[in-house]
């Protein structure tokens, strides 16, 4: 038999299993109480206005359209919509700035692709969103710490990455309620990542999945308008911004956007006719649809929702837990980090949690580019009910002050 193996290319071995994707299978058992998946309520998803979309796109004039093929920068009127909804949030730009993508996800990896040569250096959070060093680690790259308010000069991340064999090319990061640990990045943070990648003079990756699901707190510009209000134009911007339907509309369609300056997004374009030629003409015409017709009331009934299950967990946090035990307290998103004592393993805990406790989670370690971090977990309250969140967490506190 062939070692098929033996003829992979190098990269092959940096592609790991998605530790979040493997969780998601547990959610076929009904005993277990999951706060694993970070994925949004599908009780929430309007499902009949995706109906009554596609039963327009295939009928009368549309129809033709929605079963060819289209261009690869993306469907002009979902285009059109999304300058607008840019610019209400500080970024100003024409549909030249835009290129729609097969999710965010297909964004990040078209990025690594268009940086990254092997031994490169991507500046990453510690911890970080685990499906971009997925995507980052087909090409090969070595990792360094973004610590947007660290002592860390420009000469010495320069120097670091120059003795691995490479140079820094973007720093990735999510300003807003971030996967994993729900935190958000204050504005003085936000204006030294500028500061930081103008002294590099390398690209900066914002993925603002969570951008639409603030609870609370008062709203901070995109690092993309931030340098945009000092450049003048996006055009004159590094700042590449990743956009998604995913976590407000559906994600089973697929949809997420890239906004950036037009020579950035032009190259993109090139990444996606030899990727995938373009993303679902259909989908791409129904998210137009259902986004123009009912975007605004989608997000205000889910931040309703999710804002109600991360008080009730950050309340159940509060009532159950060991004092040993700390946790963020997100200001939006999906997420909340917990940080166990010293010494205690989050994949362990996993495993006596879904044996004994029946609850799942994901262990912290997978979102740290250094396999570090071992002692910390990643809690979703976006698909769990009040009485599952107060059960679960109880549960698992329970099984926390045993150890």
């Amino acid at each position: 038999m062939m070692a098929h193996e033996n003829h992979f290319a190098s990269r092959e071995a940096r592609m790991k299993a998605s530790e979040i994707r493997e969780l998601l299978k547990l959610l076929d058992q009904p005993d277990i109480i999951s706060f694993a998946g970070g994925i949004p309520d599908a009780n929430l998803f309007p499902a009949d206005a995706f109906k009554a979309a596609y039963g327009k796109v295939l009928d009368g004039q549309m129809q033709a359209a929605s079963l060819q093929y289209s261009p690869s920068e993306g469907h002009r009127g979902l285009r059109e919509w999304l300058v607008g909804e840019m610019a209400a949030i500080g970024i100003e730009c024409s549909t030249d700035n835009i290129v729609i993508t097969s999710g965010s996800q297909q964004a990040l990896d078209y990025l690594g692709k268009l940086y990254l040569s092997p031994a490169d250096t991507a500046l990453v959070t510690w911890p970080t969103y685990l499906g971009a060093l997925q995507a980052f680690n087909a090409y090969e790259p070595s990792y360094d710490r973004l610590d947007p308010m660290g002592n860390r000069s420009a000469d010495d991340y320069r120097k670091t990455a120059s003795e691995r064999g490479g140079a820094v090319k973007f720093a990735y990061m999510s300003a807003n309620f971030s996967n994993p640990t729900g935190q958000t990045m204050t504005a003085a943070e936000r204006n030294r990542i500028l500061d930081l990648a103008d002294e590099l003079d390398i690209a900066v990756i914002e993925d603002g999945a969570y951008q639409s699901l603030r609870y609370d707190g008062e709203a901070i510009a995109p690092i993309l308008a931030m340098e945009i209000e000092r450049k003048g134009h996006i055009d004159q911007c590094r700042t590449v911004y990743c956009g998604s339907f995913s976590k407000t509309l559906a994600p089973g369609l697929r949809i997420g956007w890239v906004c950036a300056a037009k020579d950035i997004v032009a190259r993109m374009v090139i990444l996606k006719q030899a990727g995938d030629l373009h993303t679902s003409t259909i989908n791409q015409m129904v998210m137009n649809e259902v986004a123009r017709d009912g975007f605004a009331g989608q997000v205000a009934r889910v931040r309703e929702t999710y804002s109600k299950r991360r008080d009730h967990m950050l309340a159940a946090l509060q009532r159950y837990m060991p004092k040993s035990v700390s946790w963020t307290r997100p200001e939006g998103g999906m997420f909340v980090w917990v940080t166990l004592p010293e010494g205690m393993d989050g994949a362990r805990l996993l495993e006596a949690a879904i044996s004994k406790a029946r609850v799942a989670f994901v262990p912290g370690q997978a979102f740290f580019a250094d396999g570090s971090g071992a002692n910390t977990l990643r809690l979703s309250f976006s698909c769990a009910s009040e009485a599952m969140i107060d059960e679960g967490i109880k549960r698992l506190s329970g099984l926390i002050a045993s150890r």
